[in-house]
């Protein structure tokens, strides 16, 4: 059984994207590349040099032989713990080529993290980064499942394979697995902000609808086009940005392996003529927060800016159109649609909104008994797209509260225009009841976060003397500490734009934030 090529018609009504039955991702991202004539194009461009398409070919190649010479056997899993490098997309497309399940993994996670994910998943390879090995190092002997261990980049192995040996010891040709579209390919954990991180299987097919309907649909991304996502690849909002769509079309990604500070992130887009680049909420406003930062930072070929991860409040938005000339196309994805399903557009930009469903995808609100709520109304969001996980590894409680044939539930609360346009409304569990009214958290840090001196704020629900739920803030400024005077003149900013009912009743005034280690706010912890 041969791998063939998906083909795809954007002016069908919605896209069509044909994959055949026998399918492996490796080789329409990958392979098809190269076959193109793009093999001595630059793919990625890491913190060590240029990587062409027709390398990344070879030493996936490599890196998939390696790992069958070892006696890896299909579908047996690879996780991956590595800071972006090109030794990602070489671990990545050589395990799937080579019928192994690839399992990335977030690279700011504790020992313990790991110890549950690998046992979890059963890994039979590692392939960890030196500046990481030290984290995991004290529980690769705890683990029955766990085989071989590889370590990419420069530093001690501690006695564990290097990749570059690694590569060294793999032919350079290698006949794709036997796989079908409907095999998994990948799992990515969820972020785990409730609780222990959930396995979420993907198919081979899925990633080819992602970089179609999305990458190629709503971005229009070209062959000519040089993207920076400042989202980790192990994420699956930047495994599509900066991996699978700039490949789709032969476009080139530059990859960073530290940590994305704002001069560092601008000094990537400026010094690579970066033309889209993908970001989050808290780093766009720690980028609009240093004043220093203006359009001459930046790169004149830049014409797409995207965020996601969390929703974009409106100042945020607007201030950087100003700033930079660019706007900020808003999104929401998940780990379980893989990439973004509701976005603005270039030319259609709702500041404040999440835009409209990208084409291919479905989206509803309903109630607490399932039925559809009307305009304007808050509801629980559900989406139905190509790119769904089918199920949580392992996991069936939490399998069947999230996957409703071929629904999910996004856990996310929304309300929808007259336009079709949606407003973000805040998670399920994060919303307030106040005075029997729903209000949204993130409305509210919308308006505090529109103030000169707020950098951060979170909302969440606490109790008044009656232990009636009303809003608390919870705020970090940009300079210097804040008083009463300060609070009092927060209370009559938000009171001014919104509804009375909505203000934050108290302020208090913090150095951060809890987050998880994917840069979202933990409220509960807050609310605990």
């Amino acid at each position: 059984m041969t791998s063939g090529y998906s083909t795809f018609d954007l002016s069908q009504d919605p896209p069509l994207v044909t994959v055949p039955r026998a399918y492996n991702l490796a080789v329409d991202f990958m392979d098809r590349r190269v076959d193109e004539g793009f093999g001595d194009k630059v793919a990625f461009i890491d913190d060590n040099g240029r990587h062409s398409y027709g390398a990344l070919q070879e030493n996936a190649n490599r890196f998939g032989n390696a790992m069958l010479n070892l006696g890896l056997q299909a579908e047996q899993r690879v996780m991956l713990l590595q800071l972006d490098s090109i030794d990602f997309p070489i671990a990545f497309f050589g395990a799937i080529k080579a019928g192994l399940v690839a399992v990335p993994v977030n690279t700011l996670l504790t020992t313990d993290d790991y110890h549950y994910m690998l046992r979890d998943s059963r890994a039979r390879a590692l392939v960890v980064s030196a500046d990481l090995l030290p984290v995991v190092a004290p529980i690769l002997d705890q683990l029955p499942d766990l085989r071989h261990v590889i370590v990419t980049g420069t530093g001690d192995t501690q006695g564990h394979a290097s990749m570059a040996a690694t590569l060294a010891g793999g032919a350079a040709a290698l006949a794709a697995a036997a796989t079908s579209a409907d095999d998994v390919a990948f799992w990515l954990y969820s972020s785990g902000s409730t609780g222990r991180p959930k396995g979420a299987p993907h198919l081979q097919s899925d990633m080819i609808h992602t970089a179609v309907l999305y990458g190629l649909g709503v971005l229009g991304i070209r062959s000519d086009d040089v993207v920076y996502s400042a989202a980790k690849l192990f994420f699956a909002y930047g495994l599509g940005n900066a991996l699978t769509f700039p490949m789709l079309v032969g476009a080139t990604s530059v990859l960073m392996a530290g940590r994305p500070t704002p001069g560092d992130v601008m000094a990537r887009i400026k010094d690579n003529g970066a033309s889209i680049f993908y970001g989050v909420p808290t780093l766009y406003a720690g980028i609009l927060a240093d004043d220093s930062i203006g359009q001459d930072a930046s790169s004149p070929r830049l014409r797409h800016c995207v965020s996601a991860g969390e929703a974009l409040p409106e100042d945020i938005a607007k201030r950087w159109a100003d700033r930079f000339g660019v706007d900020i196309l808003d999104g929401i994805g998940s780990t379980e649609m893989l990439h973004i399903f509701v976005s603005n557009r270039p030319g259609d930009v709702r500041y404040g909104s999440t835009g409209l469903p990208v084409p291919g995808y479905r989206c509803r609100l309903t109630d607490d008994a399932g039925a559809a709520v009307a305009p304007g109304e808050i509801g629980d969001l559900l989406v139905s797209g190509p790119s769904s996980s089918p199920y949580y590894w392992n996991n069936r409680e939490k399998s069947v509260a999230t996957f409703e044939g071929a629904w999910t539930r996004t856990g996310d609360k929304y309300t929808c225009d007259k336009d079709g346009y949606f407003i973000y409304a805040g998670r399920s569990d994060d919303m307030l009841k106040v005075g029997g009214i729903w209000v949204s958290p993130f409305e509210v840090e919308s308006a505090l976060m529109a103030h000169d001196s707020v950098l951060e704020a979170a909302v969440v629900g606490h109790g008044d003397s009656d232990e009636l739920i009303k809003p608390k803030a919870y705020v970090v400024l940009k300079a210097g500490g804040g008083g009463e005077s300060q609070a009092t003149a927060l209370q009559q900013f938000v009171k001014d734009r919104l509804a009375p009912y909505k203000y934050p009743r108290w302020v208090e005034f913090v150095d951060e934030l809890p987050k998880t280690a994917t840069g979202k706010i933990q409220r509960f912890k807050l609310r605990d």
